[in-house]
């Protein structure tokens, strides 16, 4: 027994089941990881088992089994991307070998790594940056449009350059498991003024308390491209595109549709 010699009235709680206790633990274990990167991570393990059946190796993580796996994987994808798919594979590993974690940081596998980041990496090709050119060249031709498509587009790329969003936080994923309304801003968190247009991007996967946060994109009326003007056409646009709809129509200048 261990003794409490503080005496405390605790609140009364009643004990869980075993399928309960089992079940939320499952929960907040599985929010760890966001769906894509568990996905990816699923990606990582399976090159790795890919790698053991190749080659008749054990699948039981030891050093010169990780270390000669980086220098197949090396030969195959680019060296820098393979700190990742390390990740990945300790990460999946670590409920079943508890151990791999000092294998990946043994010196054979971090030697192994960096050598094949000498001997077999490629100069990095930096993509070009998006330019104001290159906003003013995809408006010119798009905002005459009347497709509710092309004003769509012209609205994200304008809304996302102009905020600072990264692609995955304005459109809705293909796959199915990676769709989350969590992370959907939504139509009643919109405020729109003569000014500005402020809405609620409602999860972080940066913030480990998932924390939300109020994008902002303010008018420019005297700048070659008028962001505001773009998203009030397109939010219009999408008025119309749901006439029967108007518990879900996103609506401007703080009005409410009746």
């Amino acid at each position: 027994m261990i003794p409490c010699t503080t005496k405390s009235k605790q609140p009364i709680r009643e004990a869980w089941t075993l399928e309960r206790l089992q079940y939320e633990h499952l929960v907040v274990l599985g929010a760890v990881l966001e769906s894509t990167m568990a996905s990816a991570y699923d990606s990582h393990l399976n090159s790795y088992l890919n790698f053991c059946r190749l080659h008749n190796h054990d699948v039981k993580p030891m050093e010169d089994t990780m270390s000669f796996f980086i220098v197949w994987l090396a030969h195959h994808i680019e060296p820098r991307s393979v700190d990742t798919y390390l990740s990945g594979i300790v990460s999946q590993l670590e409920p079943h070998f508890p151990r791999v974690h000092d294998v990946h940081m043994s010196l054979l596998v971090s030697r192994t790594l960096k050598g094949c980041k000498k001997h077999l990496s490629k100069p990095i090709n930096h993509k070009q940056p998006l330019s104001n050119n290159n906003l003013a060249l995809v408006v010119d031709t798009l905002t005459s449009s009347d497709l509710y498509d092309d004003i769509l587009f012209v609205a994200m790329l304008v809304t996302g350059f102009k905020t600072l969003q990264r692609l995955g936080k304005l459109v809705w994923p293909d796959v199915l498991k990676h769709q989350s309304y969590q992370k959907l801003p939504l139509h009643h968190t919109l405020h729109v003024d003569h000014n500005s247009a402020s809405y609620m991007l409602p999860y972080q996967k940066n913030s480990a308390l998932g924390c939300s946060c109020q994008i902002l994109l303010l008018a420019e009326e005297e700048a070659w491209i008028n962001p505001l003007a773009l998203f009030n056409r397109y939010i219009s646009m999408r008025n119309q595109q749901f006439p029967y709809h108007l518990q879900i129509w996103l609506t401007t200048w703080g009005t409410t549709p009746t």
